[in-house]
């Protein structure tokens, strides 16, 4: 039967139509959605990118459409926290978003029988359908064929081909939409096999995707260079050739930028100075905003470097075999594969990748998970490191090609990621003790980044940071210079401008903290002035750098020197490495609790984790710094 005519019923009782998008993993969806709705959703290569629902509007025709992004699912039994959302929605059982009252299901063109697979179930709900089949310029390069038709009667609903980073198919889907035009799989009537016997719906989409979709020698090129990447021994020393790239990548291509940066600020500030009469008012704008706030914008060059490292490595395709690669490793601490890409995402940001780690089946591996994964060294820590080593660690190369920096950088990456899989080992000998599941995990096919999307991640990233600069870290930098400037002290006659601002810093509320709790702080080699600036990254970790600059640029206000010269005289390199380790295991993001706290529904596993870690950052510090000593 072809698919029945326009759905004139949903017409007429929602001029404004929910619309999910439905579909397996890694098929097109948030690519389509981005099309649609003009929102700027993440779009990758890879299992688990949606993890949570994304809504926006689609504005055609004076028709408005409310679609949602559903995270994608392989079947309608679910095995992982983000299916069975998305199965809650579909059956409207969710809390918070409605019942949709059509459905747009975006088929995979290159791997239809998985996407056929979950039709078979799907089309028992009975939900209005429209099919967006992606990739058809894949099948129609390697010399391959696509029949819409015969899958339009197999299917019992409208099929468009799609192509969505050059929009080819969108159109036709816009009209679907503007007209309602959605029909109802009628599973029996179209002789789809939805009475849960797995077997029959395995063969039925078997045959149909080989009926529609003739695709010969398809990914040709995916095999060969799997041969290459997943070689037993030469594929793990690619992969430990591009963690080192990856590295030595975030101090030599971002110094020209970061030091453009930072003469521009440095310019602005004496440009305030020369502007404002000498007094509080200029102290505030020249130290307070701008010496605070560009203490931590000139670390923007290596975030998105690393950013667009992990972006890329995610749209060629790369991410999931190196979910492969160490699986042999990460089952040795109690993990499998699957962990490797919410912990290597926690390496921008803990926040996506504790959400990602929904794309665990085994609930006792993804509350482990969670629980690792402050470990891994996000951004936010990057400005600390590079300040620290770039103050203490020479720019000195091995060979003239390895740059020392950029090991050290590595190896305090590696400290937290071999810590993180160690905790993961204790836990899962303990308090998670159970049986592990089989590793599944489907490589997706390499592709060519679609630039449209990285340039969006980049810029999102950018937006992201700029924005915590602007308001978080520009008011806690407002707050530590008030604390610094205020009370006023009195300077002895004849003390000059070094002696009173080290004087005005000392006799401050700032310093009276800060001697207060240095004695906590001082087994660990910590000052008063870092204890300062360590306190304050609880809030954000970046804070140290805008307090640092802060607190050193009082005592040097007539000085040329910047902040890592000032550093390196001001502290001992005992106390500096003792700063690097406390800052690789501390937890210091108060969004990363939240988002812990809501991913697990309880405070007790975001509370184990700001203690366990503050513990082994207290520990490991006081260790380096007496070795060190």
């Amino acid at each position: 039967m072809p698919p029945t005519a326009v759905n004139t019923s949903t017409k007429h009782t929602a001029p404004n139509l929910t619309v999910a998008l439905v579909g397996a993993p890694n098929c097109g969806k948030s690519t389509i959605f981005n099309a649609l709705t003009g929102l700027r959703q993440k779009v990758g290569n890879f299992p688990g990118v949606t993890v949570e629902p994304k809504r926006g509007d689609a504005h055609i025709d004076k028709t408005t459409t409310h679609l949602v992004d559903l995270p994608g699912m392989y079947s309608l039994l679910p095995k992982t926290p983000d299916e069975a959302l998305s199965i809650a929605v579909l059956h409207g059982q969710h809390e918070k978003l409605p019942m949709p009252e059509a459905v747009i299901f975006v088929m995979e063109g290159t791997n239809l029988e998985k996407s056929l697979f979950l039709y078979a179930q799907f089309a028992a709900l009975n939900i209005p359908t429209v099919v967006a089949v992606t990739m058809i310029d894949s099948i129609k390069a390697s010399g391959g064929v696509f029949d819409d038709i015969t899958m339009e009667h197999a299917l019992g609903v409208p099929v468009i081909g799609i192509v969505g980073h050059r929009g080819i198919g969108l159109e036709e889907l816009r009209e679907h939409l503007a007209l309602r035009g959605f029909s109802r799989p009628e599973a029996r009537q179209n002789h789809i096999p939805t009475d849960g016997n797995i077997e029959a719906q395995h063969e039925w989409a078997r045959n149909l995707a080989s009926e529609v979709a003739r695709i010969p020698e398809l990914d040709s090129l995916t095999t060969k260079l799997d041969a290459f990447f997943l070689h037993p021994v030469g594929g793990p020393l690619i992969f430990l050739a591009v963690m080192l790239l990856f590295f030595q990548a975030i101090f030599v291509y971002a110094t020209p930028m970061m030091d453009a940066i930072e003469a521009g600020f440095g310019a602005l500030q004496s440009l305030a100075e020369a502007a404002l009469p000498a007094g509080i008012i200029q102290d505030f704008v020249s130290r307070g905003v701008i010496a605070g706030v560009g203490a931590v914008i000139v670390f923007l060059p290596q975030i998105l470097i690393l950013t667009l490292f992990i972006t890329l490595l995610e749209d060629f395709g790369y991410l999931a075999r190196g979910a492969f690669l160490v699986d042999r490793i990460m089952g040795v601490f109690g993990l499998q594969g699957r962990s490797f890409i919410p912990l290597l995402s926690s390496f921008a940001c803990a926040i996506p990748g504790i959400m990602s780690a929904r794309i665990i089946a085994s609930e006792k591996d993804r509350l482990t998970t969670i629980l690792i994964a402050p470990l891994m060294t996000c951004s936010a820590r990057l400005p600390v490191y590079v300040l620290l080593i770039t103050a203490f660690i020479p720019s000195a190369t091995l060979g003239g090609v390895v740059s020392v920096q950029g090991l050290i950088l590595m190896g305090l990456y590696a400290l937290g990621a071999l810590s993180g899989l160690i905790a993961a080992k204790i836990l899962k000998s303990t308090i998670f003790q159970g049986s592990k599941l089989p590793f599944l995990m489907e490589l997706p096919p390499y592709r060519f980044p679609t630039w449209s999307s990285v340039l969006i991640t980049l810029f999102n990233r950018t937006k992201q940071f700029l924005t915590s600069a602007g308001t978080t870290i520009l008011a806690l930098s407002i707050i530590l210079w008030a604390l610094g400037a205020f009370p006023r002290h009195t300077p002895p006659v004849g003390a000059n401008s070094t002696q009173i601002a080290s004087l005005q810093l000392e006799h401050s509320a700032l310093g009276t903290i800060g001697k207060t709790l240095e004695p906590i702080f001082a087994p660990i080699g910590f000052d008063w002035k870092v204890t300062i600036g360590v306190l304050g990254s609880f809030a954000a970790r970046e804070v140290f750098v805008s307090v640092m600059g802060q607190v050193y640029s009082v005592d040097i206000s007539e000085s040329d020197e910047n902040l890592r010269t000032v550093l390196r005289s001001a502290i001992s390199l005992p106390t500096a490495l003792s700063i690097l380790v406390f800052y690789v295991y501390a937890l210091q993001c108060m969004s990363t609790i939240a988002v812990m706290k809501r991913e697990t529904g309880s405070w007790k596993y975001p509370a184990i984790a700001f203690v366990y870690t503050l513990a082994l950052a207290y520990s490991a510090s006081l260790l380096v710094f007496r070795l060190a000593t």
